[in-house]
């Protein structure tokens, strides 16, 4: 999260009326992320404190976010523990607020695991498997804007920035990620909307008697439908990797999948392209991470993440791939 776009207190009280949240008390621009703007908001009803988040849309356009919010609507109004956006009494989700999309969701509990052990892997992947059943019967559909299509027009962007082998090993798992999605065996994976963006700062839990408790997946804003274990994968890369080199996590990898296994079992196909997933994921995120880095936009709180972080995790994926048999057993 970021502040692209300076809000006032009686812009932000003006909406907040709209949607009957109540009376503004404190609003605090938020850090961290660089994708949209965004303000925690208190506000006071009948003597209640109640918290939200306000965020202001910087690249998403008005026709392409009704998808994400229906989507977490949708999920919210399952059972899934995710922010459920605030709507006035025609039912709208998204408003004008300084020329920009904008929307109110509630502000989730607790707070981001950055060092997560075995359980709060087991609790991510057993809730991210009830999400993507949960959005079976979705009704919209829009693909996932960070997939592949935008890989093959971003890179030549970013190619410039750099070394001779940096630019050697893009080119070459870009032609292969080109090579794996015209095949048969890609075309049959299982798909649906898919958060695409579910890395570590964007869950959130509360220790209950010592053991995580899971309270809410947020940032849905990388949404899409696309295929289920792109985005096993790209938990994977995040959840179950040492960050200070890349390399995979065999305990927290087990974890995670045997839970999601427990609750949709995964078919065959999903696991055998497992290891080619590990490195789109990886593949990915190196490439919006070098867009952002070399190519940033202004902004009041903006903090750029590591390319060579997702460069790390992309060698390590190429070099010592992880086949599905070693981190799952079978339901």
């Amino acid at each position: 999260m970021a502040v692209y776009t300076e809000v006032s207190a009686d812009e932000a009280s003006a909406l907040l009326r709209q949607l009957k949240l109540g009376e503004l008390k404190a609003m605090q621009g938020c850090a961290g992320g660089i994708e949209n703007t965004n303000y925690f908001v208190t506000t006071e009803v009948d003597g209640e404190t109640r918290e939200y988040v306000l965020t202001l849309f910087e690249r998403l356009t008005l026709s392409q976010l009704p998808f994400y919010l229906r989507l977490m609507k949708h999920l919210a109004l399952k059972g899934l523990p995710v922010p459920d956006p605030a709507a006035n009494r025609d039912g709208d989700l998204v408003f004008d607020v300084k020329g920009k999309p904008a929307c109110v969701v509630n502000r989730l509990r607790g707070r981001s695991e950055l060092d997560p052990t075995p359980a709060h892997c087991t609790a991510v992947g057993a809730t991210l498997a009830q999400m993507h059943l949960a959005g079976r019967d979705f009704s919209m559909s829009q693909p996932n804007l960070r997939g592949l299509a935008w890989w093959n027009e971003t890179v030549p962007v970013v190619l410039p920035y750099l070394t001779a082998p940096q630019a050697a090993l893009i080119k070459s798992e870009l032609a292969y990620q080109n090579h794996v999605a015209q095949s048969s065996a890609y075309a049959a994976l299982p798909r649906g909307p898919i958060h695409a963006d579910l890395f570590r700062d964007n869950v959130m839990f509360e220790d209950l008697d010592g053991e995580p408790h899971l309270t809410g997946f947020f940032d849905f804003y990388f949404a899409g439908v696309d295929t289920w274990i792109f985005d096993i994968a790209v938990c994977l890369n995040d959840w179950c990797v040492d960050l200070a080199t890349g390399a995979h996590h065999a305990g927290r990898a087990e974890s995670f999948v045997n839970a999601y296994n427990a609750v949709r079992p995964l078919q065959q196909a999903e696991r055998a392209l497992l290891p080619a997933m590990l490195r789109a994921g990886a593949l990915r995120f190196w490439i919006s991470r070098l867009w952002d880095y070399h190519l940033p936009r202004e902004a009041s709180m903006l903090k750029a993440h590591d390319p060579g972080h997702f460069e790390r995790v992309l060698r390590e994926r190429v070099t010592h791939p992880v086949p599905m048999s070693a981190i799952a057993t079978h339901p």
